[in-house]
């Protein structure tokens, strides 16, 4: 699935040995453990990628139309995807940012085609991109434009004020956190614009990207992230 290239890589850095299980592998992850990955089927919201019947838009988003216009998320935000985000986003474990994007780019693959004029990244505060050592959302990014063969312009888009993280805030707390918190410094007027993220959760930070870009003359917004975490009252 992952390609000669990405195999040289794994085998290199992790000996030919799962990255989740630590058996033999040929590439980053055994053939059982790539098979346990919680890929996303079923009727999803073509909006927000959350479970609904017939894949029509969902009530949620009915009842509060988000800012962007489609989300393509390849995993649901449980075990073992939830490990592989946390070691890319946490411990900057490169190699998982191949294996994630190419599984954001095979989503991207499988889903209805659409106009996509440019990919750009959910930036980092400078702060943060200095603890973080880097932005995940730009390896994955340029491994999904690379696949779409779509431009990568992650100038499209800035933070402007630092936030606190997300993790923890309720829904209207995460809203209120980023708002105001992006601008859009880069040419967007008529273009579908392509957000890429590691995880979405309430939608608060890629709902306020898309607003931003809105704003700016952005056409369309889709969402493209790696895990999609499931409403609290779906998850076991």
């Amino acid at each position: 699935m992952l390609g000669p290239v990405f195999s040289r890589v794994a085998t290199a850095l992790f000996g030919g040995a799962c990255f989740l299980c630590r058996g033999a592998a040929g590439g980053l992850l055994c053939a059982a453990c790539d098979a346990d990955l919680p890929r996303l089927s079923g009727p999803l919201c073509p909006r927000c990628a959350l479970a609904s019947p017939a894949g029509e838009v969902c009530g949620r988003c009915l009842a509060r139309e988000p800012h962007y216009d489609a989300t393509i998320a390849a995993l649901a935000y449980r075990f073992p995807a939830d490990v592989l985000v946390h070691v890319l986003k946490f411990q900057g474990e490169l190699a998982l940012a191949l294996l994630l994007g190419d599984l954001l780019a095979a989503a991207v693959a499988a889903a209805p085609p659409g106009r996509v004029d440019a990919v750009v990244p959910v930036p980092l505060s400078p702060r943060r991109l200095t603890e973080r050592g880097g932005n995940q959302a730009m390896e994955l990014a340029r491994r999904a434009a690379r696949a779409s063969g779509t431009r990568l312009v992650p100038g499209l888009c800035e933070r402007v004020r630092d936030t606190p993280a997300q993790v923890g805030l309720p829904h209207a707390g995460r809203a209120a956190n980023v708002r105001g918190a992006f601008a859009c410094p880069g040419l967007v007027a008529g273009l579908s614009v392509a957000v890429v993220d590691d995880v979405m959760t309430t939608g608060a930070t890629l709902d306020e990207v898309a607003h931003t870009l809105k704003a700016a003359g952005a056409a369309r917004v889709v969402n493209w992230v790696v895990a999609r975490t499931p409403p609290p009252e779906d998850s076991a």
